[in-house]
């Protein structure tokens, strides 16, 4: 197996490369942890949002919509931490951890990539190019489109929280006291809150279909990799 700047040393020299070592266990783990957390956050908000019809019987013994919120509260904190983990890793961490959070926005050719990924995945290019981390346009969409989405559900989820948990919690001091006027009133931010959702969904389903596409179209890993960390590289078609 060859590191990263094997590859290139073995590019410049024009010798094939089959896989590159990329994204370490911590960054894996994080990755599929998050994955069930957005799950559960999902379909417990929907519910959370929409809730149930009423059941009969006494309160104490439908308790369905508790054990849901709890859920909700539960794959919050694990969100929460995952990224307060996935930041700290993104220090210690190889160069392809950091990715996630930077974005070369002054680099003119880093644009011209971004546009050529677009292209690709509009069918308009025939020939992929080969990325040993994120291609240009992933890397935009994830710091766009998941990395702030995130950020965002994660204050004003803890924002709503803070509110039920009242005055004097961790939740309220940090998140409720300022959150909640920024946005005008509570129900603004549960508005917000479900918006961020859909885009949350959108995320995943676009993330997908990347990525089993790259698998297919452009003879090189991404599912795989995000289980053993590696990037393999097909031979190019004859």
């Amino acid at each position: 197996m060859l590191s990263a700047q094997d590859m290139r040393e073995a590019e410049a020299h024009g010798r094939s490369v089959k896989a590159v070592y990329v994204y370490e266990a911590p960054v894996r783990l994080w990755h599929w942890v998050n994955a069930l957390a957005i799950t559960v956050l999902a379909i417990s908000g929907w519910f959370i949002a929409s809730p149930l019809p009423s059941q009969p019987g006494e309160a104490s013994e439908n308790f369905l919509m508790g054990y849901i919120r709890f859920a909700h509260f539960s794959a919050g904190y694990v969100l929460l931490i995952g990224l307060l983990g996935r930041i700290y890793w993104a220090f210690v961490g190889n160069h392809h951890a950091r990715q996630l959070f930077v974005l070369p926005i002054f680099n003119g050719t880093w644009w011209k990539e971004v546009l050529f990924e677009l292209r690709w995945y509009l069918f308009l290019e025939r020939d992929p190019k080969k990325y040993v981390g994120h291609n240009p346009l992933a890397q935009f969409s994830m710091f766009t489109l998941f990395l702030t989405t995130t950020l965002f559900m994660i204050v004003t989820g803890f924002a709503l929280y803070g509110e039920g948990a009242q005055e004097g919690s961790w939740a309220h001091t940090l998140f409720t006291s300022w959150v909640i006027p920024l946005f005008g009133q509570s129900q603004d931010v549960h508005t917000w809150h479900h918006v961020g959702l859909w885009v949350f969904l959108l995320f995943v389903l676009l993330h997908i279909y990347a990525a089993i596409r790259e698998d297919i179209m452009s003879r090189q890993s991404l599912v795989s990799t995000m289980l053993s960390g590696w990037r393999m590289f097909k031979d190019d078609k004859p």
